[in-house]
């Protein structure tokens, strides 16, 4: 907000535009000097004149009673008026006018997210692309785009023929049914699958003719036989029977499930337009699309043996976005190991003369290590989620016995904390940045942890509580005036005090951080913001007594308080968390 207040008055001054204007202004790295900086050398370049020329006069021409403008050689500094720049804010964002900022003007995003394997656990690493998804899901929509996700479940390919190769041959030992859909109850079904996929690969190391089969029978499930129809229907079924469990835990909904197999019909139209457009060559037995000019190898359409493959499934779902579901922008959440896939596919799009290419964007992510090691479903390396999740919600309870054993509520509260520490271990990383992870380190509940912004969040509203129960007339039982701050004129004088002034501060650059994890898809930039936040908060806290001084001097502190607590709930919803009121 200071930056857009600053900026408001500079533009009649400048030769620049208004959000070229906030671009430019930065935020001094030392407090003293100054809330506001604004480096003159770009605009030397335009106005002829030197950097520190420019500050001096810049200075002269604006004073203001709301600030003090002040040059520093090149720069020129800012010091706002802290009472009035208090209020107004706080008045804002009590009005619920702050933290929408309109970017996105209504334009459609579809993301495509989460998007795990049929028949293969929902490992850690499967959180990532979740999570991530989710959160830019919610924070583009706060931030004015029309945001649509997709689940495109992995529900085809060859690793089906392997699966389907695995159930005839040894699904029926730890169980006399014949079908997916009717296997033992009482194991996890997604984790026999996962003890299939990984036999046939141990077996097949010393019986090679295991690939030929499943090979064959992904073959008879594209032309549609009857038997491998059935096995694949239950493979599909019981996963997303278990993966909607976790969906649910982790607060993931999605406005379509549109796996694989939905475009099998939509590949040979687009097949045909590569043929009528000259753009599909034969290169050693397969169709490919020639990106020699982009200095990448060939991008395949048909392997050799006749079979589908991503590249060709993967034009076919962005062409139905587009012409169908309308989309402007196209959002991939996958993993970074795909970057030359996807860079392929966005080229082919090029070649086929669709100008909304450039629309269709890669936001790729680290690697989730288990201990320095990369998982593998092929070696049965997974660690599962529900499992880690299971493990950070016990924690949570025990912890909340030892401290809050009368919590009502609580197992209620333990998930909400379990579950909100994964997630926000992972979201709090860059997310092109591989991940190790570390279940002890996730499920600290000190420092930089989810359950940290959730306990600040819980204290605030405990204070805001207790601040309304202290202006109840006693006798009446009813508002002394009002409410708790509402019809008392607030003494803003708490702002000249530092940990005041800089709380308040903090939570006006809340939507400047909603901006920039937006334009960059990036959520770790809202999730280090809150972590800032709550650490600023914590400091006024431990120095500033709220419910002390008089009623004006209380009601402006309340606003304070109130203020973090509403940015704090907003933020961590926007990342996937929950906020309990009482921790």
């Amino acid at each position: 907000m200071i930056r857009e207040q600053l900026a408001e008055a500079l533009e009649t001054k400048l030769p620049m535009t208004r959000d070229e204007i906030i671009k430019l202004l930065e935020y001094p790295p030392n407090p003293d000097m100054g809330d506001a900086a604004l480096p003159c050398f770009t605009l030397a370049k335009t106005m002829k004149q030197s950097p520190q020329h420019i500050a001096m006069e810049l200075a002269e021409e604006l004073k203001d009673s709301d600030w003090i403008a002040e040059a520093a050689g090149p720069y020129l500094n800012f010091r706002l008026n802290r009472r009035s720049h208090a209020s107004v804010l706080l008045e804002r964002i009590q009005n619920g006018s702050f933290g929408k900022p309109d970017i996105g003007k209504g334009e459609r995003v579809i993301i495509d997210m989460s998007s795990p394997n049929i028949a293969k656990p929902f490992g850690i690493g499967h959180l990532r692309s979740t999570m991530i998804g989710n959160a830019l899901y919610r924070i583009l929509r706060e931030t004015g785009y029309e945001t649509i996700s997709v689940n495109h479940l992995g529900d085809w390919g060859t690793q089906f023929g392997k699966m389907i190769t695995a159930w005839l041959r040894w699904g029926g030992e730890s169980t006399q049914n014949d079908t997916p859909q009717n296997a033992n109850e009482n194991t996890s079904i997604i984790k026999k699958y996962l003890e299939l996929y990984v036999r046939f690969h141990d077996e097949a190391q010393s019986k090679p003719e295991l690939e030929d089969e499943a090979r064959e029978w992904f073959k008879r499930l594209e032309q549609g036989d009857e038997t491998a129809h059935s096995l694949w229907l239950g493979f599909v079924e019981e996963s997303l029977k278990e993966f909607r469990k976790l969906y649910e835990r982790l607060g993931v909904s999605f406005d379509h499930y549109l796996g694989e197999s939905f475009y099998n019909d939509k590949m040979e139209p687009v097949l045909e337009q590569l043929k009528e457009k000259g753009l599909l060559e034969e290169s050693d037995g397969a169709m490919v699309v020639s990106l020699e000019e982009f200095g990448m190898p060939p991008c395949i359409m048909v392997k050799s043996n006749g079979t589908s493959i991503y590249a060709t499934r993967d034009l076919a779902t962005a062409l139905y976005r587009r012409n169908e579901m309308k989309a402007d922008t196209l959002l991939y959440v996958v993993g970074g190991e795909q970057a030359l896939h996807f860079k392929q596919v966005f080229h082919v799009l090029g070649k086929m003369g669709f100008e909304w290419s450039s629309e269709c964007k890669h936001i790729p992510f680290g690697l989730m290590r288990m201990e320095g090691q990369k998982m593998s479903t092929r070696r049965g390396k997974v660690l599962f989620l529900e499992d880690v999740l299971n493990e950070a919600v016990d924690r949570a309870r025990a912890l909340i016995q030892s401290k809050s054993p009368g919590l009502a509520n609580a197992d209620a509260v333990a998930e909400a904390i379990g579950v909100g520490a994964v997630v926000f271990g992972d979201l709090k990383n860059t997310r092109t940045l591989d991940v190790d992870f570390s279940l002890q380190e996730v499920l600290n509940f000190d420092g930089e942890t989810g359950p940290y912004l959730q306990y600040t969040y819980a204290r605030t509203a405990s204070i805001v509580k207790k601040a309304a129960s202290s202006f109840m007339n006693k006798e009446a039982g009813a508002p002394k005036h009002g409410s708790a701050d509402n019809e008392i004129v607030a003494d803003f004088s708490l702002m000249e005090n530092n940990f005041a002034w800089n709380l308040a501060v903090t939570v006006g650059k809340y939507e400047e951080a909603l901006v920039q994890a937006a334009s960059r898809y990036e959520p770790s930039v809202l999730a280090r913001y809150l972590l800032d936040l709550a650490q600023s908060f914590n400091r006024f806290y431990h120095h500033i007594k709220v419910l002390s001084g008089t009623e004006e001097e209380q009601a402006a502190k309340i606003k304070l308080v109130r203020a973090v607590g509403q940015t704090l709930g907003r933020g961590l919803n926007l990342l996937g968390l929950q906020t309990p009121e009482e921790i």
